[in-house]
């Protein structure tokens, strides 16, 4: 990784701009060296404006295309709550498509694993694709515990500034690790997880989140009318 960008050719066409070494800054020793094989111009790629537009498949669905990001711990209830958002999304006669951290990782992330590097990873695959669904006009609902602001801050900034809703659930770790679901908790107090979000691994809070709620003092219901109720006040839905 370089401090700034460089202009370089393929060593074939051009060995003097093609060719590089590598010098510590502090020693001047020479550390590295090689040849540029091939280069990818960003000057190749361009981007296609369609002629069927975000706004244009919006005003059809009748909705207004948005990320609804769930985070919190594990077993927290993100996944049941943004289950059940839905369900009730979808037969009040929204589009709607709901991205699971457990389901994507059988596919779409399946050869990532939990190092810091590996969920920022993860993070900026589902932003890419939540990001595209946004612009099919979907209301697209994401649940994974994304414990590092700098990452969800990063799908933030991928879609307009109306159009991501953090919902924080707010469930204490007391009341996560009770539930235990998978029984994850158990193993990672054992020490057979490493890198587990909440024990040996730090979970970083949002700090203005649109949406709060805490699974542990609202049953099922009372959530889903909430969350509805909140998307009404953010003009998500009428």
């Amino acid at each position: 990784e370089l401090t700034q960008p460089l202009a370089m050719d393929s060593y074939q066409r051009s060995p003097h701009t093609g060719s590089f070494v590598f010098i510590d800054r502090l020693s001047n020793i020479t550390i590295g060296a090689g040849m540029v094989k091939e280069t990818m111009s960003a000057s190749n790629i361009v981007w296609h404006d369609m002629a069927v537009t975000k706004q244009r498949r919006a005003d059809r669905n009748k909705q207004k295309p948005c990320i609804i990001w769930f985070t919190g711990l594990s077993g927290a209830g993100k996944s049941t709550a943004a289950n059940a958002l839905e369900r009730q999304l979808f037969a009040m006669g929204y589009n709607t498509y709901l991205l699971d951290g457990d389901n994507v990782r059988h596919g779409l992330c399946g050869d990532l694993g939990f190092s810091e590097d590996d969920r920022a990873e993860n993070i900026r695959r589902v932003g890419e694709v939540a990001k595209l669904m946004v612009d099919a006009g979907m209301i697209t609902l994401v649940s994974f515990i994304s414990p590092f602001q700098a990452d969800r801050q990063t799908v933030r900034d991928m879609v307009g500034s109306d159009e991501f809703i953090e919902v924080f659930v707010n469930t204490p770790i007391s009341v996560c690790e009770e539930r235990d679901p998978k029984g994850l908790y158990r193993k990672a107090r054992a020490g057979e997880i490493s890198d587990f979000t909440g024990i040996s691994s730090p979970y970083e809070a949002p700090e203005n989140p649109e949406i709060e709620i805490n699974t542990g003092e609202l049953s099922l219901e009372q959530t889903a009318l909430k969350l509805v109720n909140q998307l009404k006040h953010y003009n998500v839905i009428g």
